[in-house]
């Protein structure tokens, strides 16, 4: 028997539905793995399909292309190490969310998911069955334990793959991040570690998907939760790990220790992360976006600029009577810096022609929203002409404040196919431009330096539709309105929970008005990089028409 075993970890970005580039991704994996000496290869939870596929694996087309592909990738890596490789299959009509160990040019062994996770952004019991707890499969010397990503989270499976046999457990994930998420895995990495003292690697997939970024951070425990490998975050990564027989248990070597980034850090690669991939997953390679002088469209800028260069990003300046000089120097001072085109466009003739259009109707009625939301509509109008002509994808700019209790137009500002800030509150934007300006990374596209000006930081927020405007004059200051909405939506606090934290009752209470009847908006907007466990959206589903509030 031999007393050494080389894995192979491979933390890879997949396409969701790009079966044959998924497989090509694997085979390049496995190849690494056999020159390295590997006696396996493992990707992650359902590579070779992209991760999550939601309705689509309901098509039984899609299902079978997916057992065509996995036969004839277990046909190319017949010689050499074995390859783990995540995949829906169908069994007796049932469809479930498996893990296949191809050997010897077949499948030699598949894991079925028993935890289905059905919270946040999940709801795989809509589209998987769940399956009895599958033993451990050999693999050379060893029996490897298969718990697959949710499995993981609960200690029944492992405990059972344990008493089963295993001796080291294998996590094949599609875990997606949100703040904070770090820690809470290896946290729970540990405890399996320590209930069935076994050594653990935790394989975690990269990429943006939708709104979702799954960010790797892959890592290897041993007995007693010891850390021996940490790869990096938001980084494709392959890496070997030994394992060696001592004292009859198995015992991983030590190996790379990334260094994790922090929180701030950490939401930045999220965005550049997620916006890098819903352009080149979706076909796009260039951006627009209107550059207002303001500090939440110029963190956009900058999240593009890193996430595809300078030279693929076009700034828009659209000044009306309303846009102070101050605000056309500070967006020219935003697009220098970064290095990205700016071309300007006036409203004021398109406004006045609207003006003129409506002013039959509109007369006897004084100006207020209505006139507010046409200068934001014209905007908008303009900035989809452009990406319609230049093929350039328009990126809004709302944060999640303002997403929050909908201030920001529909058909207006809210235009476009992509927002990168989505999920930041105010608060957060300001400590993001600070942080952006502080630092560069090797992952950046864009120049290091002060690229977001300081005046743009912190000036007072305006929309800048009437004169004189703040965006305090609508809004509680922000400060005040991020702390209770991250009670309200975040923490889903009562609205006297949310008072008792020291804010005024009557202003939480018309917080919790806005933020439910801008529901409707928030169902039209483009979807954004998840940063939160509350992202809007997936994680927060609340229904349109709703007339319950808290009565307290």
């Amino acid at each position: 028997m031999s007393h050494a075993f080389r894995l192979t970890m491979a933390q890879l970005n997949p396409v969701l539905g790009d079966l044959a580039g998924n497989a090509a991704l694997a085979r390049r994996a496995w190849a690494a793995g056999r020159d390295a000496g590997a006696a396996m290869v493992a990707l992650t939870e359902m590579f070779l399909s992209g991760y999550q596929t939601q309705d689509l694996v309901q098509k039984l087309a899609f299902l079978a292309d997916v057992e065509r592909q996995l036969a004839r990738l277990a046909a190319d890596c017949a010689d050499g190490p074995a390859l783990g490789i995540g995949a829906p299959i169908r069994v007796d009509g049932h469809v479930y969310n498996g893990y296949h160990v191809l050997m010897g040019g077949v499948v030699h062994a598949t894991v079925l998911k028993h935890h289905l996770p059905n919270e946040g952004v999940f709801d795989e019991k809509r589209v998987f069955a769940a399956s009895d707890v599958h033993g451990p499969v050999r693999v050379g010397p060893l029996r490897i334990g298969i718990p697959i990503c949710e499995d993981a989270w609960h200690p029944d499976v492992a405990e059972t793959l344990a008493e089963t046999g295993a001796e080291i457990l294998l996590v094949p994930n599609g875990s997606p991040y949100h703040r904070a998420k770090t820690d809470l895995r290896m946290g729970l990495m540990v405890a399996r570690v320590v209930e069935t003292g076994l050594p653990l690697v935790y394989v975690n997939m990269t990429g943006g998907q939708d709104d979702q970024v799954f960010d790797g951070g892959s890592f290897v425990l041993n007995r007693g939760g010891a850390l021996a490998v940490q790869l990096p975050q938001f980084e494709d990564c392959i890496a070997h790990v030994d394992f060696r027989l001592e004292d009859d248990a198995w015992v991983a070597d030590e190996g790379p220790r990334a260094t994790l980034p922090g929180p701030t850090e950490a939401d930045y690669a999220a965005m550049v992360a997620g916006l890098r991939d819903y352009l080149g997953k979706t076909g796009f390679t260039k951006v627009l976006l209107g550059l207002s002088g303001g500090v939440d469209s110029a963190i956009v800028a900058t999240i593009a600029a890193d996430a595809i260069g300078p030279a693929n990003v076009r700034c828009v300046m659209l000044p009306s009577a309303f846009t102070a000089p101050s605000s056309l120097e500070d967006a020219a001072a935003v697009a220098r810096a970064l290095g990205c085109r700016l071309d300007t466009v006036p409203i004021s003739g398109p406004q006045a022609a609207v003006g003129a259009a409506l002013a039959p109707l509109f007369a006897g009625s004084p100006p207020g929203i209505p006139e507010e939301n046409i200068q934001s509509r014209l905007r908008g109008t303009l900035l989809m002409a452009l990406s319609n002509r230049f093929g350039e994808m328009l990126l809004t700019t709302g944060n999640k404040s303002e997403v929050a209790v909908g201030y920001c137009t529909i058909y207006g500002d809210m235009n476009g196919g992509f927002n990168p800030i989505r999920d930041l509150y105010k608060m957060r934007v300001f400590e993001t431009c600070r942080w952006r300006n502080a630092n560069h990374r090797p992952w950046m596209k864009g120049p290091p330096g002060e690229v977001i000006p300081p005046r743009v930081i912190d000036k007072p927020p305006s929309a800048e539709l009437r004169p004189n405007q703040r965006d305090d004059d609508s809004l509680p200051p922000y400060p005040v309105l991020d702390a209770i909405l991250e009670g309200l939506v975040d923490d889903e606090m009562s609205v006297d929970e949310v008072a008792a934290r020291g804010h005024d009752r009557a202003t939480v209470k018309r917080v919790e008005h806005l933020v439910y009847t801008s529901e409707w908006k928030r169902f039209q907007s483009a979807p954004g990089t998840r940063l939160t466990p509350r992202a809007f959206g997936s994680d927060r589903r609340y229904p349109i028409v709703n007339r319950w509030r808290d009565g307290g």
